[in-house]
């Protein structure tokens, strides 16, 4: 049997969306588009348009970019009538979304850089709203994602640029279907699986079309569930885990006064949820208040700024209690952002409480973030006392259930006592399955394991203080760490977490990591923050973290300890001078100002290893931190939450979250993963053991030989379709082995491959990327395109400019007969290096030219220095003289971007020219230009 062609599968979603209610309509060019939009608009609008009108109107459309169309899309547009009169012309009907009118058209052509014709389209008032691209069953998904980035590049913004209203892409290739919002630089890992509400994945495209393509979810998806992020100017559409549980709690207050909570997986985008579960509420009249309560100051003011990522005007923060008594008071702040330490003052001090008596019968929806926290019970009850018109929503990655629950007078409040039932579930094992986020590595190190006196250590459970505090398991244990940092972190491309048990454990720890430094040992640079105030310590060593405290730096000093206090001032004194920063612990805001700094130098890299008791271990997102060392008891909601700082997303480099124990956590993680998934979930959580990816590497190499048995034979594949063939199999290498490294244990004389052999193969992969590279410059169209080559995979993380300066110093003081082998090896090297590969001729031309007439092996850094500066001026110049550039714009554009990682707009590109392109010459122009400008960074910046 053969595979469905593209056009039966075309034929029978054509028949299938007409069934659904988008009414057909022949389209085939942008006359025939502009001429529905009129009638469409017209009839939507319940009117008609003179030729003139109808002209303002598309000149209004053409205006901006993507992300400006999109708020376009949702304003009305004031239309100065011929005769003198205005009237307000919508676009789309946000309030009544199935008021609107659905249309569906197929193989429109545009005209752009090449002539395009888009597979199926649906319209909504005449606009292009849904693209969607298919490929017959059997060929990969990702090949339809790359073609509708082509469309992007080629032809959306051709013409009447009409395309750039679309709000969502559709790809499938009949078995598996996906959806994504429309951004100019998407990734395909922002592409989603529609799923039922029980989280089942809808991979089929009929099913797809009769759920999601159903005209009134069409559009409620479009002007509900998409949010405009105002800071990154893009668009975010909702996943549908995310779009159950707004849909649940709007249900929930809409039709009873019930209480409700959301369990969501860490990392599963909690805060977007909440976010618009909180907008939507706001627009219902008969809810005065929608207070958004979190349970940190640093979290109150993260908050914030992400609200107003997604809605600048939305949202207010409240500094202090006397500013939330305001904002209560305020009728134009329907949302609210404040602590639970503020709101708990508000109602409990009668000079606060007195001010909001008359909010207390009135309707307010209060959302909870985080609502695990165990100090929840008292204040729970302030606030249902208080407001007697309440309704409590929470959201959770961990519930707490009897089993985990602490107790608080006596009495152990579980997440259901306090927000009755459980609306949506979206557990990590779902968040794996979709892969939002990572599964995690988890190594046991024995540090007793040759210790029969102390074999005990080994049982379940069992806790020796003296000896996990003795100076002979912390200098091992640090020993350990320093000597498998640079693995577990891919030679410090992310950053780690240290937890300890006692602030006492922490200075030890931190004082060797110092002394260790200033010895030379290591050049990890360390930070911690850690609270003076008592709950600092885990004292019962039950594994449940503790809540911050933030006011601690103001308590007498009865209530701290002095010696903690000495400390971290020291210790904040050695951040100071590490990044030339002035920060202290004088006060509570001194203090969270420190934190703050802190946050940002991990998700930045500047921080190595981050030292912690129990701060950080909830509430933080960095998705370049991967590694977590355990020297603590955890369990439960703790275990989980603190694991889970490592799992976020980044890309392939980042396979999974690291977890180096030193203390025996097996069983308290099994109960834990038992906990909040279910018993059978261990194998969809946890990496698997070391020998299974070595099995796993080799049955994959075995593929490779049969492609490609040598590496000369990678030149004699006949045709694209061999090569294709290669740069998967090898790419799956690349993934496998990407995994093997992170593990202790790794060794290539574990698997089939030797190392050179890896680095060989490397070389063909990367130059068969550089040839689909030229092509695509070239505008040449190749099946090769389809494929990720995923290059960060191939990046050796000890292989790096300041490593080829070193075997440069040895090959000038080689004996003559080595060194055109050595000479050898380096090119060799550097060719199968992905960031190095760029800077080939340069190094040649370096050891030809430079390295002979070095006297003195010690000045080879600085000869090469002094030569790169020169090189890189001298391309520099023949850039910006090539080209007829401002050589001041294009270093400024070089600058910004290696400063915000973001790549000039075509308009700043045009911009450092001396003289302006022709409308025609603007795209080709400003392509160019940029490749060349992406080039000169990576050949003389990057690595360097």
């Amino acid at each position: 049997m053969t595979t469905q062609p593209e056009q039966v599968l075309e034929n029978d979603l054509l028949s299938q969306l007409d069934s659904l209610g988008h009414q057909p309509i022949l389209i085939r060019t942008e006359k025939d588009l502009l001429d529905n939009l009129k009638s469409q608009l017209e009839k939507h609008n319940k009117t008609s348009f003179s030729k003139e009108e109808f002209n303002k109107i598309l000149i209004h459309l053409s205006k901006g970019n993507i992300f400006d169309k999109a708020k376009t899309l949702r304003d009305k547009f004031v239309l100065q009538r011929d005769n003198g009169e205005k009237s307000y012309i919508q676009f789309i009907n946000q309030d009544f979304w199935c008021q609107n009118e659905f249309q569906v058209t197929h193989q429109i052509t545009v005209n752009g850089k090449r002539e395009n014709r888009y597979d199926v389209t649906l319209l909504i008032n005449g606009l292009p709203m849904v693209q969607i691209e298919l490929k017959r069953r059997g060929i990969e998904l990702k090949k339809a994602f790359s073609q509708i980035q082509r469309y992007q590049k080629d032809s959306f913004a051709s013409n009447s640029a009409l395309f750039q209203y679309i709000q969502v892409f559709v790809i499938s290739n009949g078995v598996n279907t996906k959806y994504y919002a429309n951004n100019p630089k998407n990734s395909f890992k922002q592409t989603f699986f529609w799923s039922k509400e029980s989280n089942t994945n809808i991979t089929q495209l009929t099913h797809f079309a009769n759920v999601f393509l159903e005209p009134c979810h069409i559009a409620k998806m479009i002007t509900k569930y998409i949010v405009l992020h105002e800071s990154d100017r893009l668009l975010m559409i909702l996943r549908p885990y995310q779009f159950y549980a707004v849909e649940a709690i709007i249900k929930r207050v809409k039709d009873t006064s019930k209480n409700g909570y959301i369990w969501h997986t860490t990392g599963s985008g909690k805060t977007l949820t909440s976010f618009k579960a909180s907008q939507i509420l706001t627009q219902n009249p008969k809810i005065k208040k929608v207070v958004f309560v979190v349970d940190r100051q640093d979290l109150d003011d993260q908050t914030v700024k992400e609200f107003r990522a997604f809605d600048k005007d939305s949202i207010d923060g409240t500094e202090n209690t006397k500013m939330l008594v305001n904002q209560f008071l305020d009728d134009s702040r329907p949302l609210m952002i404040t602590t639970i330490q503020k709101l708990n003052t508000a109602i409990s001090k009668a000079r606060f409480k007195s001010k909001i008596e008359r909010l207390k019968d009135e309707k307010i929806v209060f959302i909870f973030d985080e609502c695990h926290r165990s100090q929840f019970g008292e204040t729970h009850k302030r606030i249902t006392n208080f407001f007697t018109n309440h309704q409590l929503f929470g959201f959770t990655g961990t519930p707490i259930f009897v089993k985990n629950a602490h107790r608080d007078n006596s009495l152990k409040y579980t997440t259901q006592m306090l927000f009755d039932e459980c609306l949506h579930k979206y557990v990590i094992t779902d968040a794996i399955r979709d892969e939002n986020v990572l599964k995690f590595s988890i190594e046991y190190y024995n540090v007793f394991k040759q210790k029969e006196e102390i074999e005990d250590l080994k049982v379940e459970g069992i806790d020796k203080k003296e000896v996990y505090e003795s100076d002979e398991y912390i200098e091992t244990v640090t020993n350990y760490i320093l000597a498998n940092h640079n693995r577990k972190t891919h030679n410090k491309t992310f950053t780690a977490m240290f937890c300890v048990s006692s602030v006492d454990v922490l200075v030890k720890y931190y004082d060797l990591f110092q002394k260790k430094r200033e010895e030379g040992q290591h050049n990890l640079r360390v930070a911690t923050i850690f609270s003076f105030a008592p709950n600092e310590e885990d004292k019962n060593a039950d594994g449940m973290i503790p809540n911050e405290d933030y006011s601690m730096a103001a308590e007498p000093e009865a209530t701290y300890k002095l010696p903690h206090r000495d400390k971290l001032d020291q210790y904040i004194d050695n951040y100071n001078k590490l990044f030339g920063a002035k920060h202290s612990a004088k006060d509570g805001q001194a203090f969270l100002n420190y934190k703050k700094d802190i946050s940002k130098r991990v998700r930045n890299r500047q921080i190595d290893i981050l030292l912690v008791v129990n701060m950080f271990l909830t509430g933080f997102d960095s998705k370049t931190l991967n590694t977590l060392y355990v020297d603590k008891n955890l369990k439960y909601h703790g275990l989980i939450q603190a694991f889970s700082r490592t799992n976020r997303i980044l890309n392939e480099k980042k396979s999974q979250g690291n977890i180096l124990a030193f203390r025996n956590l097996k069983k308290a993680t099994d109960e834990a993963i038992g906990l909040f998934s279910d018993k059978n979930a261990k194998e969809t959580i946890l990496v698997a053991p070391y020998e299974d990816y070595v099995r796993e590497f080799n049955e994959a190499y075995k593929k490779l030989m049969q492609i490609a048995p040598t590496v000369d034979s990678v030149n004699d594949l006949n045709d694209e379709e061999e090569e294709l063939l290669f740069a998967k199999a090898f790419r799956e290498i690349m993934r496998i082995k990407n995994i093997l490294g992170s593990f202790t244990d790794f060794s290539f004389d574990d698997i089939y491959m030797k190392e050179q052999e890896f680095a060989d193969y490397s070389s063909k992969y990367l130059d068969l990327y550089d040839k689909i590279k030229s092509d695509t410059q070239k505008e040449n169209v190749s099946i090769l395109d389809e494929i990720d080559f995923e290059l960060e995979l191939i990046h050796r993380d000890e292989v790096n400019v300041t490593y080829i300066l070193k075997l440069l110093a040895e090959l000038k003081d080689a004996p003559e007969k080595d060194q055109k082998r050595k000479e050898k090896e380096i090119i060799d090297m550097v060719s199968s290096e992905a960031e190095l590969r760029s800077k080939k001729e340069l190094i040649q031309k370096f050891i030809y030219n430079n390295l002979p007439a070095i006297e003195n092996d010690d000045n080879v850094e600085d000869e090469f220095s002094r030569f790169w500066q020169k090189e890189t001026k001298s391309a520099m110049r023949d850039l910006t003289s090539n080209e007829n550039l401002d050589q001041e714009k294009v270093e400024r554009i070089i600058s910004d971007f290696l400063f915000t990682g973001r790549m000039a707009t075509e308009d700043e590109i045009l911009e450092a020219l001396e003289k302006q392109p022709s409308v025609l010459q603007r795209e080709s122009i400003s392509t160019r230009i940029t490749n060349k400008i992406q080039d000169f960074i990576a050949t003389f910046l990057n690595g360097v």
